[in-house]
């Protein structure tokens, strides 16, 4: 399988790169991953959670020594609500929310050092159920700012399938990207997956591992990694993508990033992808 597929002409990598919840290891961490060959990057303008400012410094510096170019790279980020940030805000809360994207999206160029966002994702609805009137004020400015060429997708995040259906239907500019925590236990998130297939949305699958810890101790699993010489989270990763996902990997570890690369070269039997599929759904 190649590492990269077109979307409208785009290569774009179908395994990312995770920066959350790694504070001053950020800069570090981001750099091994371009270096040992990740060209997806996902970050957000969310300091609770993201140090975007260390992912730009650690693509400007692989950018400097050569490890990669700017259009090898596929950068996704992220707007978020101020319900999902804490006090270090990258706009003013007092704006029109239309005004906060812009702020926020002006923020993430001069964090990441880029004039071109690949993916800009709304980072969740301000709601639980349906799209309230500041979900559609920011889809409408990023709608702008895909426009004006500043962007090329847009995207959303943590979103049921009743809002992707919503926001697909009535947007202006549809979301060629949909990223959601996926769990096992709801047929690793398979009713926003096929409604998602059946849009030509691209699905992103996060907390694939730490979300699915027991299908990662199961029997089954483990004697089907025994069995095809991987260890389970390349079993887990390679499912993903046999399923149409686009996987999220926020390892750490550098020889799990190693591995987490090595997806591409085999393939699971259909057999194996339905007894995965059933393991905990």
């Amino acid at each position: 399988m190649d590492p990269f597929f077109l979307l409208d002409d785009i290569r774009v990598p179908r395994l990312v790169y995770g920066t959350a919840w790694k504070e001053e290891k950020t800069r570090p961490l981001t750099e091994m991953a371009l270096r040992l060959g990740f060209r997806g990057i996902d970050t957000a303008n969310q300091r609770k959670h993201y140090v975007e400012a260390g992912v730009g410094e650690a693509i400007q510096s692989c950018l400097t020594a050569g490890i990669v170019r700017r259009e090898d790279l596929f950068l996704q980020t992220k707007f978020t609500f101020r319900g999902g940030q804490d006090h270090r805000l990258p706009y003013d809360p007092h704006a029109p929310i239309s005004r906060q994207v812009e702020q926020s999206f002006a923020k993430s160029l001069e964090h990441l050092g880029v004039t071109r966002i690949d993916s800009y994702v709304l980072h969740g609805p301000s709601q639980w159920e349906g799209l309230g009137r500041v979900d559609w004020e920011a889809w409408q400015a990023m709608e702008g700012l895909a426009s004006s060429g500043h962007v090329r997708f847009l995207g959303v995040s943590n979103v049921s399938v009743r809002q992707l259906q919503e926001l697909a239907s009535q947007a202006r500019i549809r979301p060629r990207f949909v990223q959601n925590r996926c769990f096992a236990t709801q047929g690793w998130d398979r009713e926003v997956r096929e409604f998602a297939r059946t849009q030509g949305i691209v699905y992103q699958g996060f907390s694939l591992l730490t979300a699915n810890r027991p299908v990662l101790t199961h029997p089954l699993l483990q004697q089907m990694a025994r069995r095809y010489g991987r260890t389970v989270p390349q079993i887990v990763f390679r499912f993903a993508l046999q399923l149409g996902m686009m996987p999220l990997t926020g390892t750490t570890n550098e020889q799990h990033m190693r591995d987490d690369l090595a997806i591409f070269d085999f393939r699971l039997e259909n057999d194996d992808i339905q007894t995965i599929e059933s393991l905990l759904g």
